[in-house]
């Protein structure tokens, strides 16, 4: 992740813990993990909460889509053009992706939207 990024993490987090940390807010609020004790999760676990219980982001505000580009993707980003293709028209897989590779094109596309901003890149 970009220190962007990392930035909107750090405030979504903060913004979880502050008001987890709210005698007035818990006593409104107070959830549970499954057992019968009150769960505050540390800044690792709140982003993997997020990302895996959409529930639990959408309450937080905090949306993070982590992805697998394609290879098509990753020869866009490449160039098209730097790619040969066969007399039909076709990229050769393996080679295809040995280029991209070779390349250190991303595999990964990762956005995180909070407060209604949006971030994305790629890794």
């Amino acid at each position: 992740m970009n220190k962007e990024q990392q930035e909107l993490l750090d405030e979504a987090n903060n913004n979880y813990l502050n008001k987890c940390l709210d005698k007035k807010w818990m006593k409104e609020n107070f959830f549970f993990d499954g057992s019968s004790n009150h769960h505050l999760y540390l800044k690792e676990e709140f982003i993997n909460k997020c990302k895996t219980d959409s529930k639990f982001a959408e309450n937080w505000g905090l949306k993070i889509e982590e992805r697998e580009l394609s290879l098509e993707e990753r020869v866009r980003i490449y160039g098209v053009d730097k790619i040969q293709t066969n007399d039909a028209g076709y990229y050769e897989h393996s080679y295809t992706q040995f280029k991209v590779d070779e390349a250190k094109i991303p595999t990964k596309l990762i956005t995180i939207t909070y407060n209604d901003k949006t971030i994305t890149s790629y890794e």
